[in-house]
């Protein structure tokens, strides 16, 4: 599906302004961008986090499309059971054969990497027909910034603080990308959101398929990466540019890397940018930051393999 941004932004806001996200927060521009491609005849589902809360809260809310407001750990199950239903109507006569709806359930990465793990994991075995987004600004930004397995080694939490024996979480992150492409579903991306037209496409993509689909976005909160609102995107896209968050997608088998930068940027330039990390920049006894580049290195070096192995198995 081409992606038409003029047409797009003659179209009507699906997510409505005067909503209470912080100013500089990533993740409404991922709502809006999604919506733009998915239209009105689209069901959402929405686990408890930061944007479920600031786009609903009683008795308003931001969202001009049907929304489920579901647990912290079960909207893949409760939209399953929309998604479930709608052909159950169909298959009854109570709705035309060819009526088309989209299905999108967001999570942040808490009611994804961690508590709605299960019902996602089902929702992908079970072969629904719906798209899975996750904005993943890692830690449980909602709560008060606490680390979550989606959380950078190293990164400063408030239930990972740094001080004179710790330096940050202590452990590596989880890669959910990766547990998605081993559920062997039709489609899986990562994308980020200072990449729009790409992450568009990928919802088209995503929503196009027969199938479960999964897309992985990088959304900064800059509360708790410790950054300057007006940074979020940029800091979103020094991710990419460093390789640390490569866009990519994995479609029916075939990997492609979406975008491979000209001049590799050290991720020490990332951390920078991120108050979360500055403990390191100043003293850093466990290595963290090689440790970081390294692992950069090695993942990048098995995303062109499988890319290449890919084209020539195709």
């Amino acid at each position: 599906m081409a992606i038409n941004l003029k047409k797009m932004a003659a179209n009507r806001e699906l997510l409505a302004g005067g909503h209470r996200s912080c100013a500089g927060c990533s993740a409404p521009a991922v709502l809006r961008q999604a919506l733009h491609v998915s239209g009105p005849e689209t069901i959402v589902g929405f686990a408890t986090g930061c944007m479920e809360v600031s786009t609903t809260i009683y008795p308003f809310t931001s969202w001009r499309v049907p929304f489920i407001h579901c647990a912290f750990e079960n909207v893949a199950a409760t939209l399953s059971g929309a998604e479930a239903a709608f052909r159950v109507l169909k298959r009854k006569g109570r709705l035309p054969e060819d009526k088309k709806l989209n299905f999108i359930a967001f999570g942040g990465d808490g009611g994804t990497y961690d508590i709605g793990f299960q019902s996602l994991s089902g929702m992908m075995e079970r072969g629904h027909d719906m798209l899975y987004i996750c904005y993943d600004n890692n830690a449980y930004m909602n709560t008060g910034i606490q680390r979550s397995s989606a959380t950078p080694r190293g990164a400063a939490t408030n239930t990972s603080p740094t001080g004179k024996v710790v330096s940050g979480k202590q452990q590596q992150r989880k890669d959910m990308t990766a547990c998605m492409i081993a559920h062997n579903i039709p489609y899986v991306a990562q994308a980020s959101v200072s990449n729009h037209i790409d992450f568009m496409r990928k919802v088209a993509r995503g929503l196009e398929v027969d199938g479960p689909a999964f897309i992985n976005i990088l959304a900064p909160c800059h509360r708790g990466w410790r950054c300057k609102p007006e940074d979020s995107i940029e800091v979103a896209r020094l991710a990419v540019e460093t390789r640390y968050w490569p866009l990519f997608e994995v479609d029916d088998g075939r990997w492609k890397i979406n975008r491979k930068p000209k001049e590799v940027v050290p991720v020490a330039d990332w951390f920078k940018l991120q108050g979360r990390f500055r403990h390191l920049l100043k003293e850093d006894p466990d290595g963290i930051l090689d440790w970081h580049q390294e692992k950069i290195e090695k993942n990048w070096k098995s995303l062109l393999q499988r890319e290449q192995e890919s084209q020539i198995e195709g």
